[in-house]
């Protein structure tokens, strides 16, 4: 079957995580991605653990399904390569600090003149224009400066980092959304555009809850631990042999929770009747539920409230996550045969388009891996051109 983005090809200009994260998604979704790489080094993620028979599994999981390119940027003939490779491209990403595309000789504004459809996207710190444009930047940089971590954390402990880097995921899925964009101006006006996404503009856009209580009531937001501001119950309760998640979304719900635990009495309490109250009182009504989920399992709650249809959870562990079967049926682990590590496991798309093709069969490549495929079929270079340079330090 064919994959959504069948027939795009994509210039992968990216290093670390919120670049190669948005372009794996491409080449998830079909797209023919080129990581472009410079000789002998390559991007610095190749050298982080965990390692497997020497080979980075952090790098291949976000790097799955390209093609690697190794081309010498500060050598002209390199530069006549990418413009080269430019001319059949649809899209071209990068990810490194505001100027260094220029640097080299490929900013939007040269490469636009060579194919006026190019869909162009940037991803940096803080954007290429404002105060904080030239400044480096990391996920818990962002996750700092949006506010997300003063609002991350146990209630009344100190700020606290998101477990998975969502300073750089976020923007890669922005990024890709960005692309579909930019795509879709062009099939309409045959102009591509140039897209400016910063990492930091993108987690204050997901602050929104916090950015919505702070703006209407004026009282800053701080760590409240597991539950929500407003929904009660909504957090994590401790059975007796470990956690477990109830989110109780109104008061229809909040009386069937109530039968289900044998406490009906507790729907028409005046301490808890209404989501109001309940959320008014949420530290003694935490306690009480704590005192009644401690009398059995979890897996006995999950059967009695899924069966009330009261929305809960286990509190899986990663290693739970590989076991379940649901994520099992829905392909969101999955096996690719990596040349160096064997099969590795790695987190499948959850974009399941009906008629189209969301398998992810392709590792991530070696070092260099394409460099004379690629010349070869999209160049059309000779063996001759290829060895010559090779041996200038070209490639």
């Amino acid at each position: 079957m064919a994959k959504l983005l069948d027939g795009l090809f994509v210039l992968d200009f990216t290093h670390a995580l919120s670049g190669p994260f948005c372009t794996a998604t491409l080449a998830d979704l079909g797209c023919r991605v080129i990581k472009v790489e410079a000789p002998g080094a390559g991007d610095g993620f190749r050298r982080l653990g965990p390692f497997v028979n020497g080979s980075s599994a952090y790098f291949s999981g976000v790097n799955r399904g390209k093609e690697s390119l190794t081309v010498n940027l500060k050598h002209p003939d390199g530069i006549r390569i990418i413009e080269a490779l430019v001319r059949k491209a649809d899209v071209v990403v990068e990810n490194f600090r505001p100027g260094v595309m220029k640097s080299f000789g490929l900013a939007y504004e040269h490469l636009s003149s060579i194919n006026p459809g190019l869909v162009y996207l940037s991803i940096s710190g803080f954007g290429q224009e404002g105060p904080y444009s030239h400044l480096g930047a990391f996920d818990i940089v962002v996750q700092a400066m949006s506010g997300i971590m003063s609002v991350t954390g146990v209630e009344d402990g100190g700020p606290t980092r998101v477990g998975v880097s969502v300073g750089d995921l976020i923007p890669a899925l922005y990024g890709v959304s960005s692309i579909l964009a930019g795509l879709h101006q062009k099939e309409r006006t045959g102009k591509g555009c140039y897209i400016d996404l910063g990492m930091l503009d993108c987690l204050t856009a997901v602050a929104e809850n916090a950015i919505a209580r702070y703006w209407a009531t004026g009282d800053v937001p701080g760590p409240i631990g597991n539950r929500h501001p407003v929904i009660t119950p909504f957090s994590t309760y401790t059975a007796s042999d470990g956690y477990i998640v109830i989110a109780v979304g109104g008061d229809a719900q909040w009386r069937d929770m109530c039968q289900t635990v044998g406490r009906p009495d507790l729907a028409h309490h005046p301490d808890y009747e209404t989501n109001e109250l309940r959320t008014q009182n949420v530290k003694q009504l935490t306690a009480l539920l704590n005192e009644i989920l401690y009398e059995k399992t979890v897996a006995e709650w999950l059967e009695a409230l899924q069966e009330a249809e009261v929305p809960c959870a286990k509190v899986n562990t990663i290693k739970d996550v590989f076991d379940d079967p649901h994520i099992r049926h829905r392909n969101m682990i999955v096996g690719v045969q990596h040349p160096i590590m064997g099969v590795q496991e790695v987190p499948g798309t959850p974009i399941k388009a009906r008629g189209f093709d969301d398998s992810i069969t392709k590792p991530s490549p070696e070092l260099g891996e394409h460099t004379d495929k690629l010349l070869k079929e999209v160049l059309a270079l000779s063996e001759e051109e290829i060895n010559r340079l090779f041996v200038e330090g070209v490639i």
